[in-house]
């Protein structure tokens, strides 16, 4: 058996005259998360539907459990959680949920009770006999979540599956996908929110503009984009350490949230040489951590502020 799962081979798609993928290669291996991460706008979706095989690529390869991307055969092994969502609104939960399941082969008796429990474990068994409208859109996420993986699929893809979820359920459904992959089944998942990818994913793509900027085991990008990096937290007088951190003999770069700050040292510099000069400054520091890089950090570093600051506009726009 085959350790890659998904192969996709100097794919590119042009829409329109705009090319959304460019010579886009990569694989996904067996078991395991991948992140397929990128701004809005980077190709995710666009390579998501070529590998589900919704659309086809202009020039390139993929194959998918070992075969051509899209034979109906592979159906039964797949769960994909598409960017648009759709139920039919209509339908009362329970109902749809076995609707879906024998769509992918489940015999009607172990539909209803596989439904049934993951109904109750995403707390949802209080709305089985409901109808899907009567549901706010983060419930309904969730029960099509649900239809992704009752049929025990192998591959698992979805594409920004935690976009407009409020805190508590998107923790929730982070756990389920963890404890997928846990199983030995394979997820792929598309996001543009880096905290999640990096809780969560063995293997990353980063792609930007429709090209890819990473590829590798998270622990391989991280030592790969090297440096060292300071992570600061500031109790009172943030503004004060401005001086220090501009000071280009001790910090190359600098990622600023506000009251904390990703710091990579210039070469050559000393983290003891920051601390002393940030305490000089009278900064309130609550903390001063050498790490490794986030994946935020290197994201901003391949990806380039604009592609970053048009993520989190999107994000304060829609509750991404």
């Amino acid at each position: 058996m085959s350790d890659t799962v998904i192969a996709v081979d100097g794919v590119t798609k042009r829409f329109a005259g705009h090319t959304a993928v460019r010579n886009l290669s990569f694989a996904v291996r067996r078991g395991g998360i991948f992140g397929l991460l990128g701004p809005n706008g980077a190709g995710k979706s666009t390579t998501i539907r070529m590998i589900m095989n919704i659309i086809t690529p202009d020039e390139g390869k993929i194959t998918l459990l070992g075969q051509k991307a899209g034979g109906r055969e592979l159906s039964g092994r797949i769960g994909f959680l598409p960017e648009e969502r759709g139920l039919y609104k209509k339908m009362k939960v329970l109902d749809h949920l076995v609707f879906l399941a024998e769509a992918k082969g489940l015999g009607r008796r172990v539909a209803k009770i596989k439904s049934g429990q993951w109904l109750e474990r995403l707390e949802l068994q209080d709305w089985s006999n409901r109808k899907v409208e009567d549901l706010s859109k983060g419930m309904q996420q969730k029960v099509q979540f649900i239809g992704t993986l009752l049929h025990d699929p192998e591959l698992v893809i979805l594409d920004e599956p935690f976009s407009g979820l409020d805190p508590v359920n998107s923790m929730t459904m982070r756990e389920v996908v963890v404890d997928v992959a846990r199983q030995g089944r394979t997820v792929l998942f598309s996001t543009h929110i880096m905290e999640h990818a990096e809780q969560m994913c063995d293997w990353v793509v980063i792609i930007a503009h429709g090209e890819k900027r990473v590829d590798g085991s998270l622990a391989e990008v991280k030592r790969e984009f090297g440096g060292r990096h300071v992570a600061l937290s500031f109790s009172r007088h943030g503004e004060r350490a401005a001086p220090v951190l501009n000071d280009r003999g001790l910090v190359s770069r600098v990622e600023d949230r506000g009251a904390s700050a990703e710091v990579e040292l210039a070469s050559g510099g000393d983290p003891d040489a920051l601390l002393a000069a940030l305490v000089r400054q009278g900064v309130g520091l609550s903390r001063f951590e050498v790490a490794e890089a986030s994946l935020q950090s290197i994201f901003i570093a391949k990806v380039g502020h604009d592609g970053a600051r048009a993520t989190a506009i999107d994000d304060g726009a829609t509750g991404k």
